[in-house]
């Protein structure tokens, strides 16, 4: 089966959708555009490895942007797209994958039925680009506006990504055209053409819009708003006994403890609680359905993946994460101090606010089985808004 790569183009400044960040970083529905995009590439089942071209400025945004996501470490793009895709496909050069991507974080609704069909029309053409026919009447214009043709629109489409190719031929037309000096190319597509690759065209997607002023960005919440109309709620149960060590993984924070609790993984009851809320209100199987204890690759994993994996779930879906309620029962240690910090690392896995992510703490008043120090309990409830089908 042929390897597939993504590269995600996030190194502009995007100052037109105004405010004082680069759009790539602005919020809908909870999640920036970056975060958007690279979790369309995730949760899409043909697509090896995603990397993301970022400007080295961001490089602390793009951390916390891209926690517990499985991308590739970002590389620093270019003082144009052209340069700052090329930077991408050089970084991919080590794992030769056999078909490229490449897609701007600015369209963050690219959906796993467009990136399919980009991977089947590449691997039978070299090269091809979504594309839209054009519905309104198109002029061309002189430099004082009077109209001097009206040109056949039957014979436009307006050009989207992502953009796919034969990863040897576009890394070569990029290396052609950097050596020759060539700057001047705004996509992908037409440096190919350059280069002499015939790009075949196959069905964009009206919904994969790419942003750029501030309506943008309020129509787009409007929309969001109206087409998640479908509210799931799940809930989450898990247990772990105390067994030896000096520490406990809570909500992925680590406190110190005279004892540590015992599990395949790193027996974080919190995430795992969570994970499972998430995957019941999706209707998705439980946490040992998709990460079994008889799996060897899970022993002492991190159980940020887990939660990662639930929310890519959702996004999979078109959804988002509307809040998380988790309730920790123990009777030590004491989760007070550490409360915010559990709050803030949960909000950054399902990349959502943290006013969204609700953590609670109680004993069990010295009853049961955590009253008596043998172990932890923690409850999670998810609620999960997808469009309707």
């Amino acid at each position: 089966m042929a390897q597939v790569a993504a590269v995600v183009v996030a190194a502009g400044q995007g100052v037109r959708a105004g405010g004082d960040l680069p759009k790539q970083f602005k919020r809908i529905g909870g999640e920036t555009l970056l975060r958007r995009s690279l979790l369309s590439f995730l949760g899409a089942p043909d697509v090896n490895f995603v990397q993301p071209v970022i400007r080295p400025e961001d490089a602390d945004r793009v951390r916390a942007d891209t926690a517990g996501l499985n991308v590739l470490p970002p590389v620093p793009g270019g003082a144009t797209r052209q340069a700052s895709v090329r930077a991408g496909l050089e970084a991919l050069m080590p794992r030769k994958p056999d078909i490229v991507l490449v897609h701007d974080a600015a369209r963050p609704f690219a959906s796993a039925s467009l990136i399919s069909r980009a991977i089947t029309a590449a691997a039978k053409t070299g090269a091809a680009i979504p594309a839209l026919p054009v519905t309104d009447t198109i002029k061309r214009v002189d430099k004082a506006g009077t109209v001097e043709e009206t040109l056949d629109r039957g014979l436009l489409r307006l050009v989207q990504t992502p953009q796919a190719f034969a990863f040897p031929a576009l890394l070569e037309a990029h290396r052609r055209a950097a050596a020759q000096g060539r700057t001047d190319f705004t996509d992908d597509a037409s440096l190919a053409e350059w280069a002499g690759m015939k790009v075949s065209v196959f069905p964009g997607e009206p919904g994969n819009t790419k942003f750029t002023t501030p309506d943008d960005f309020a129509r787009a919440e409007a929309i969001q708003s109206a087409a998640l109309g479908d509210v799931r709620i799940g809930s989450g149960l898990d247990v772990h006994a105390f067994g030896p060590g000096d520490h406990v993984t809570l909500g992925g924070i680590r406190i110190a403890h005279g004892r540590a609790l015992t599990g395949h993984s790193d027996a974080d009851v919190a995430l795992h609680a969570l994970t499972d809320a998430i995957l019941g209100a999706l209707a998705d199987g439980d946490i040992g359905a998709h990460f079994p204890p008889s799996d060897p690759q899970w022993r002492g994993a991190s159980s940020d993946r887990f939660l990662v994996f639930a929310v890519e779930r959702v996004h999979a879906r078109r959804g988002r994460i509307a809040h998380l309620d988790l309730t920790i029962v123990c009777e030590t240690p004491r989760i007070g101090e550490h409360r915010d910090r559990m709050r803030a690392n949960i909000a950054k896995l399902a990349g959502i606010d943290i006013d969204r992510v609700a953590v609670k703490a109680t004993t069990s008043e010295k009853l049961g089985f955590t009253g008596r120090g043998e172990g932890i309990v923690a409850y999670a409830t998810a609620t999960v808004r997808l469009p309707w089908e």
